[in-house]
């Protein structure tokens, strides 16, 4: 076997200009479809949230299976959460004081209510291949015009890469009406690259809970 590296990355170090802050919770359940009323408290909670454009919000996904549980897929249908589970906010670091008044606050999110405990910085993950569940798809649902703009988006950010894949559609439900997402996977970048690309986000609504990406370990 022959193989050869195409740069040298091992003495890469993750930048901490943007970091993920992951807070403890205590939330029994949410419904699957929950971005709008989670990001709607945390705007209520954080009001500096909404205007602060590196701000963005992980959606609480849970595990994808255990035990013969697997998680639900359809809008409707309610999410079970572990003492695991984490609150998790992309922010610029100069925001992390801040965000910490979100601790101790307790949030309805759609009539359930969630806890939010003490949180924990994370470093941005430092990987060549990155993942986004929902992605915004402004296209109204043609999956070659979403990848067309995806690609166009990735090279409005300088960015170098080799795959760009996406996967199945979601609708999810607003004020204003339906917000139609796809998953996307963009492999093949450099570790500077991919740490840019977390640090922007693809797409609009950021922090509603769209368009950010996290390590993805295989393709």
């Amino acid at each position: 076997m022959f193989w050869q590296e195409e740069s040298d990355e091992t003495v890469y170090v993750v930048p901490d200009d943007v970091i993920d802050l992951a807070y403890q919770m205590k939330c029994r359940a949410l419904p699957v479809d929950h971005a709008w009323p989670l990001a709607t408290a945390i705007h209520h909670a954080l009001p500096w949230f909404a205007e602060e454009p590196q701000a963005g919000l992980h959606l609480i996904y849970g595990a994808d299976s255990g035990n013969g549980w697997e998680r639900p897929q359809d809008a409707a249908d309610t999410l079970y959460l572990s003492r695991r589970t984490r609150l998790i906010l992309r922010l610029p670091k100069e925001r992390l004081p801040d965000a910490e008044a979100l601790t101790g606050q307790t949030l309805d999110v759609a009539g359930n209510l969630l806890t939010i405990g003490k949180s924990i910085p994370r470093l941005l993950g430092m990987t060549t291949t990155l993942y986004s569940r929902f992605v915004v798809d402004e296209t109204d649902g043609n999956e070659d015009q979403f990848i067309s703009a995806a690609v166009e988006g990735l090279h409005a950010l300088n960015l170098r890469f080799k795959k760009v894949l996406s996967g199945r559609p979601f609708a999810f439900s607003t004020p204003e009406g339906e917000i139609l997402t796809r998953s996307l996977m963009v492999a093949g970048l450099s570790l500077d690259d991919a740490v840019r690309l977390q640090e922007n986000g693809l797409g609009p609504l950021r922090n509603r809970g769209f368009g950010l990406f996290v390590p993805q370990k295989s393709v």
